[in-house]
């Protein structure tokens, strides 16, 4: 099957899937980029549809159903100021509580609003070892296509659940402990050398005013990063990077 058309209703109808609300009622979403796509194949996502550019075609053998076109639709249909030579719409990830419960390594993100700072948070969980992640509040959608693509095909790899708040984390996962991540206080567990019990969640606000009062106060633990006092905080990633790799560390 070959498309060349912008006005093509099913390549208007991808085009959709930039938005949020659009995702959500199709339960679709955009794999950007050779890399990524080839991921979710390998990972065994469900493709809805392909797109490759038609002189491309013969790099992606694997890919015997795909739509074949020119560059203007995939730049209809990418996110990207350039377009990739392929694009993938792809099914959602459904998990269910029981999936993240009987994880013992958790990160949860509360009101996280930067999208690129999520895909980097997920491609870091996947490389030091979490093994779920939790959603909570008002975080970005991880099915934005920045998230997706910051996470470099590693959104495929790790279990996730979005919550409506903290509290809920804790009441489904009664028997983990809760250490909220917090700037340079007194009364904060240094993270360098922490040891983190068998059951643990990392918990991680928003880049502007970090976690809720209702995250502090279930928390069980405050951890914090040493740093130069002339400097208030680090960027998010930065600081999930580091504190992720000291827990897991010495896990």
């Amino acid at each position: 099957m070959e498309i060349t058309s912008t006005t093509n209703n099913l390549i208007k109808e991808v085009s959709k899937l930039a938005q949020k609300k659009h995702r959500n009622e199709s339960k679709l979403f955009l794999i950007e980029g050779a890399k990524a796509v080839e991921e979710a194949f390998a990972l065994g996502i469900v493709f809805e549809y392909i797109f490759i550019l038609k002189e491309k075609s013969k790099k992606y053998p694997q890919f015997k159903n795909a739509i074949l076109t020119n560059e203007a639709v995939l730049k209809k249909i990418s996110t990207t100021q350039t377009p990739p030579e392929i694009v993938a719409c792809a099914k959602q990830l459904s998990f269910t509580p029981n999936d993240i419960e009987k994880k013992d390594k958790i990160v949860l993100l509360e009101n996280i609003k930067d999208s690129g700072n999520l895909g980097t948070i997920i491609r870091t969980c996947c490389g030091l070892g979490i093994n779920a992640i939790i959603l909570a509040g008002e975080t970005v959608d991880i099915y934005n296509p920045k998230t997706v693509r910051s996470a470099v095909g590693n959104l495929f790899k790790i279990p996730f659940l979005s919550l409506k708040n903290t509290t809920d984390a804790k009441k489904l996962l009664p028997n983990h402990k809760f250490y909220a991540t917090v700037v340079p206080q007194t009364n904060a567990k240094n993270i360098i050398g922490l040891k983190p019990y068998d059951k643990t969640v990392i918990m991680f606000g928003s880049e502007a005013v970090g976690l809720s009062q209702q995250a502090l106060e279930i928390a069980d633990f405050k951890i914090t990063i040493p740093i130069n006092k002339n400097v208030e905080s680090l960027n998010l990633s930065s600081a999930a990077s580091i504190c992720i790799w000291e827990m897991m560390k010495n896990a």
